[in-house]
């Protein structure tokens, strides 16, 4: 999945620099173009004769290269590349990358790329814990790159925890599976709904939930980097998709929303609806704002539409509807019931706890339930991971079908 990919390989200040050159030299092996890019930082922990030896090509660390002081074009570098490989990531990497800080020629190609970037974090366990560094990863996550997250064992500093980079061999098959499911799902059009919905009680005041979106827009950003044709119809959220290439449909209330699903259902060849829709909404919604007064005030709810319900009912035979399940009690039998009821190809249950509180964290565990009643269950991910084992369990579905 390699062969002829050209590939820029970053290496920054890290004891796990020595394993750079085992992976320049897989790669090289598995067909791939590679060019080098290190840090001076970089350049105390392995050379860069050993690098340029196994890479085939010069190793790049300044700007300007020769006596006559001839420009590298990090721009050109950046288009080069079907890949950016940063392996070992340093802390201090992650942060500049993180905050678009250039101050290097790495810097300077990472913000020019436009092709997928994978960082290989290598540091300390203290480290990789401390909640800076966690920010820096939730951001550059949301950018729409790749985190190849660090094993547990024993460091250099001699404690034992996570942080140490991912083995090279490991790296080269997280990049041919990428490879691989690039162009996946590639004529499939697919619907995905995401967030929550606001339902109006006056100007003023609405009744929600506490969605973020963030389950979607993972899910729609990991089918659309397969290929699919991905629409999102979303709810009030604060977050966008980081593939540029998904039309997004704002919407603010579960009417609003069942009518913008219902518009493009036809269309799709999948439907997989995320969002969190209010089960209820005002029976009567009121201009202006309501004054507060002594007396208690009474608000009559009523139930809003079952758009799942709905177009799951008026699928055609070549058309797939997944639904989302959240449950906190008796759950497998619930999204069970649910799946049964509306007639879903497939469910994906969210069982809420303590362990698994996952309104707008990054990590989510899920287990999806087929028309078959067969279970298939998965740990607890970051959200990322969980869109790509959905993403992999609809590639399943569409190539049995």
């Amino acid at each position: 999945m390699l062969f002829r990919k050209k590939i820029i390989l970053g290496v920054t200040a890290s004891i796990a620099a020595y394993k750079s050159a085992l992976l320049a030299r897989l790669l090289v092996k598995a067909g791939a173009e590679v060019k080098v890019i290190m840090t001076h930082s970089a350049q105390e922990f392995i050379t860069p004769l050993t690098l340029s030896t196994l890479s085939r090509n010069p190793v790049y660390s300044n700007f300007t290269t020769g006596s006559q002081g001839e420009w590298i074009n990090h721009v050109e570098l950046g288009l080069w590349a079907d890949a950016l490989v940063i392996a070992p990531t340093s802390a201090n990497t992650l942060a500049n990358s993180a905050n678009g800080i250039c101050n290097n020629l790495l810097q300077a190609v990472y913000l020019s790329a436009r092709c997928p970037v994978f960082f290989a974090p290598a540091m300390d366990v203290d480290m990789w814990h401390h909640p800076s560094t966690q920010n820096n990863i939730k951001r550059l996550e949301q950018y729409g790159n790749h985190i190849l997250h660090p094993q547990s064992g024993e460091l250099a500093s001699g404690l034992v925890g996570e942080g140490r980079m991912l083995e090279p061999e490991d790296i080269v098959k997280k990049l041919e599976h990428f490879f691989a499911i690039e162009k996946q799902l590639k004529h499939l059009n697919i619907l995905i709904t995401a967030g929550p919905t606001q339902e109006k009680i006056d100007d003023v005041r609405y009744i929600s939930n506490h969605s973020s979106g963030k389950m979607g827009y993972a899910i729609a950003d990991e089918l659309a980097n397969r290929g699919a044709k991905v629409t999102i119809v979303s709810g009030p959220v604060n977050i966008k998709p980081s593939n540029t290439s998904i039309h997004v449909v704002n919407v603010i209330s579960a009417a609003q929303m069942r009518e913008e699903v219902k518009a493009r259902f036809s269309d799709c060849n999948i439907a997989l609806l995320v969002a969190a829709v209010a089960d209820y909404k005002p029976l009567q919604s009121v201009a202006g704002k309501i004054k507060k007064s002594d007396a208690n005030l009474q608000l009559d709810l009523v139930q809003t539409d079952d758009i799942l319900a709905e177009i799951a009912s008026t699928k055609k035979d070549n058309q797939i509807v997944g639904g989302f399940a959240l449950e906190m009690e008796n759950a497998k039998e619930n999204a069970q019931t649910k799946l049964t009821n509306k007639k879903l190809d497939f469910i994906v249950l969210n069982e809420l706890s303590n362990e698994n509180d996952v309104f707008g964290n990054e990590f989510n565990k899920i287990s999806i339930l087929n028309k078959k009643l067969h279970w298939e269950s998965f740990e607890k991910k970051s959200k990322f991971d969980v869109a790509s084992d959905i993403a992999d369990f609809i590639n399943n579905i569409v190539k049995n079908v």
